[in-house]
């Protein structure tokens, strides 16, 4: 369980998320109070127990307040064959890596009653979810769409060899988020999925739009 500070915000630009993200602007948050005070010229004030803040040089308010978010994480193996076409280097020819997906779900209230009382989520519902995907690309090469020439996959499918398309470079990148949209998909409050080509290599996709909650 982790307590953060949660931004929370309408009608704000990409643009200004952006430029929060980056720390550019400084803000002050005053205490909760019934009160409206101005503080250094930022106007501040209590809207359902939240602080408004209004961001220097911006006319962007946000609301803060304390959330509560509790995380689970699981995850599932698969070993298979790639290659990076057009890469200048080993990765271009096909090798093969024992990947690992990790998986991290994330929410602010737990379930509170019934046999999952107690749980963000059953540890089972995700680790079912993640061994799908896990079992789908088992044993198989992954290839991206357009890389291999018709008669070179005709002569693979007729050895038997299992062969997976996708849509996209098999790098351990492109595959967190694709694997993010699936879990995603399923209806999993997923936030962030970390995909390992080696014990010490991993990409990670994480989504987090501050004007949501």
């Amino acid at each position: 369980m982790k307590r953060i500070a949660l931004p929370i915000c309408s009608e704000i630009s990409p643009e200004r998320v952006a430029a929060y993200r980056r720390g550019q602007f400084v803000c002050a948050i005053l205490s909760l109070n019934k009160t409206r005070t101005n503080y250094n010229g930022l106007l501040t004030g209590e809207q359902s127990g939240l602080v408004v803040v209004r961001l220097i040089k911006t006319d962007a308010y946000f609301f803060f307040g304390v959330i509560t978010l509790y995380y689970i994480k699981s995850s599932a193996a698969f070993d298979s064959a790639h290659f990076l076409s057009g890469y200048k280097g080993k990765c271009a020819n096909i090798h093969g890596h024992r990947w690992v997906i990790e998986a991290c779900a994330a929410g602010n209230e737990l379930v509170g009653s019934g046999e999952k009382k107690g749980m963000l989520m059953d540890f089972g519902d995700l680790k079912r979810e993640l061994r799908a995907i896990a079992d789908s690309f088992d044993h198989t090469l992954i290839y991206e769409k357009g890389t291999l020439r018709e008669k070179t996959l005709a002569a693979l499918n007729e050895e038997g060899f299992r062969l997976t398309e996708i849509p996209m470079r098999p790098t351990a990148e492109n595959f967190a988020e694709y694997f993010f949209g699936i879990l995603k998909e399923k209806g999993i409050p997923v936030k962030k999925v970390t995909v390992f080509e080696t014990p010490d290599n991993c990409a990670e996709y994480e989504e987090d739009n501050p004007c949501s909650l």
